[in-house]
């Protein structure tokens, strides 16, 4: 089975901007609820790049962990 048709998985939606900067605009929705959200964002006109994709849970809700390993400590 696809690993987004299981159910209870989640999506995020991410944006990135002209300088290649991403940012995470939204999570915890169904793709139904996510694909909308950017679809909206989409139709404002604005010049960014936005799209849906299933959220792993195996990665940390720290935001520091988005930004990658602190290296040895």
């Amino acid at each position: 089975m696809d690993g987004e048709q299981r159910t209870g998985t989640t999506h995020r939606v991410m944006r990135q901007d002209d300088n290649g900067n991403r940012f995470l605009l939204a999570r915890g929705l169904d793709r139904a609820g996510a694909e909308a959200l950017a679809a909206e964002f989409e139709a404002r006109g604005h010049k960014q790049l936005y799209w849906v994709e299933p959220e792993d849970p195996r990665v940390s809700e720290d935001p520091q962990a988005a930004e990658g390993p602190a290296g040895p400590g």
